[in-house]
């Protein structure tokens, strides 16, 4: 029996050959150095902070080249896939703005290489395995899970290289006629690629991040295509994918670095052009004294949904990763404050070999810049949104009255030196809770240096009596402060407080804390004359009537 009789055997129904899908998924039409890459997570899980690393690497091979990034969604591992996984992929990649050129999502299809799921794609797959077949390079193993297991222990007790091949690839030289007996028999199978690799031959590749790396041949005769739903495993369905949507760049972690001994020789034995990979370092997490891989069972800022959730703006994700790719990037945006990062000449030869920080400290720092570059209406409009999903009773309070709400966020905001207050949109809430009434229900209030009733009870009624007109600028006020200050016993200037602090009572930091404290019950807020002028002379009273 020739290989193409089995190959026909095994595959009766499939009809189209290789060279038909080459013609149906011709080359693209792009200028030259265009990129072509591909976005391809496995529903598997829901999407983590690497993932979003390797989108965003494709996303700027491709906008900086003129070429496209597609998405792929890889579910061929069906035992483990999740409910609801695509559609967290597809939220994180619009939350992102990284949204792909050409997709699927629930039955539509954007762009002329799909379909984009690779349970969708078995047929195409039947054809290259097919093929592989009928040129010698695959054929059925029939090894059942239990000889694959005493093969792995006998393996381990020999201390050999662990793997299907040579002596142990049980099923590598039977004839065709052997096989084709005992597939009609109804024997279950698998079809394994047969590798012609010498592991004591090196194998060179040049990744565009760590650069000319040498691997030991591979000679492990992989499984292809499962038995139980028929699907391809990841290493044969990448081939034929990234072959016929014409992928020119493969960006993934480097946990994938073993494998590409094989792929190299998968493609090798097609002839098709291999693309380029590019091994993205993984992203580490500062645990103590040591760092360690970020966990997605141990660290919710490992999942997507953990940034999505406290609200920050995607750009602020967007940046702190952009610092990790290139290790210029942060002198590139001290150099270029205003503009979008899409503008920075990214470059895979300058992203990390070894593992990366990420740092949620430094991306509370990016994310507190960026929104105090906003405009009032800016944040109104992103808190709105964001409050509306994930704080109903907040968002109902601040959209009662947008415009009082506006002032609020805009206290020291639209000035050379805005305050940093907010990393994400849930820190809103926190700051300015004490502005509204419905939620001004303090536990609590932080006193700091004056702590005697009477003298609080004291400041605050001579201010009220004497002191303030809701009509003074703020200049008129602060004088007004001083002034209280120095009536009361307290120093209105802060250098002769510090020289002689035992002639006053204590200065006028204390006193305006006392004022900031009665309305607020914080000690900590934003400018306190703004405050009081959106709170209004009655509604002051009325709290420090309630002290």
């Amino acid at each position: 029996m020739t290989d193409k009789e089995l190959a026909d055997l095994i595959f009766p129904n499939v009809t189209k050959s290789v060279e038909d899908y080459e013609k149906i998924y011709p080359k693209r039409n792009l200028s030259e150095g265009a990129r072509v890459t591909r976005f391809a997570p496995s529903p598997t899980g829901f999407v983590h902070i690497g993932n979003l690393l390797q989108a965003l690497t494709d996303f700027l091979l491709a906008r900086n080249s003129g070429g496209v990034y597609y998405l792929r969604n890889e579910d061929t591992d069906t035992k483990r896939e999740v409910n609801e996984a695509v559609d967290k992929i597809m939220e994180t990649l619009n939350y992102t703005n990284l949204v792909p050129d050409e997709y699927e999502y629930r039955g539509e299809i954007v762009g002329n290489y799909g379909p984009y799921v690779q349970s969708e794609r078995k047929e195409i797959y039947h054809a290259f395995i097919k093929h592989a077949i009928e040129i010698g390079r695959a054929y059925p193993c029939f090894c059942s899970a239990e000889e694959l297991d005493v093969m792995r222990k006998k393996q381990e007790a020999k201390k050999a290289q662990p793997g299907y091949y040579g002596a142990w690839a049980k099923c590598r030289d039977l004839t065709n006629e052997e096989r084709a007996e005992r597939i009609k028999n109804g024997e279950s199978y698998v079809i394994r690629f047969k590798s012609m690799g010498n592991p004591n031959r090196k194998v060179k590749y040049n990744d565009l991040v760590t650069g000319l790396i040498e691997f030991p041949e591979n000679n492990n005769d992989m499984v292809i295509m499962k038995s139980s739903d028929l699907l391809p495993t990841y290493h044969f369905a990448h081939l034929v994918d990234d072959h016929l949507m014409r992928t020119t760049h493969v960006v993934r972690g480097q946990e994938w670095l073993p494998s590409v001994p094989l792929h190299i020789e998968l493609f090798q034995a097609f002839g098709f052009e291999q693309p380029d990979y590019i091994h993205n370092s993984l992203l580490l997490k500062q645990d103590g004294d040591v760092r360690r891989k970020i966990s997605k069972r141990k660290d919710p800022e490992a999942l997507m949904s953990y940034y999505i959730e406290k609200g920050y703006p995607s750009i602020s994700v967007i940046e702190s990763l952009m610092t990790i790719l290139n290790s210029n990037y942060e002198e590139w945006r001290d150099e270029h404050p205003d503009v979008s990062f899409l503008e920075f000449p990214f470059n895979p030869a300058k992203v990390g070999t070894t593992g990366a920080l990420y740092d949620l400290e430094k991306l509370d720092n990016i994310s507190k810049n960026i929104i105090s570059k906003m405009t009032k209406e800016e944040v109104y409009e992103e808190l709105s949104k964001y409050t509306e999903v994930y704080d109903k009773d907040f968002y109902e309070i601040i959209t009662a009255n947008p415009d009082y709400t506006k002032s609020i966020l805009n206290i020291e905001r639209e000035q050379e030196k805005p305050r940093k207050d907010y990393a994400c949109w849930m820190d809103v809430k926190e700051s300015i809770w004490y502005m509204f009434d419905k939620l001004y229900k303090p536990e609590s209030f932080e006193w700091k240096n004056v702590v005697d009733k009477e003298e609080i009870k004291n400041i605050l009624n001579t201010y009220m009596e004497k002191y303030y007109d809701e009509s003074d600028d703020k200049d008129t006020w602060f004088n007004k402060v001083k002034e209280l200050t120095k009536e009361l016993g307290y120093a209105d200037n802060m250098k002769e407080y510090k020289a002689n602090p035992e002639n006053y009572k204590g200065n006028v930091s204390d006193i305006s804390t006392v004022i900031r404290v009665a309305v607020t019950s914080k000690s900590q807020t934003p400018d306190l004359y703004f405050i009081l002028k959106l709170l209004g002379k009655k509604r002051i009273i009325e709290r420090i009537n309630n002290l």
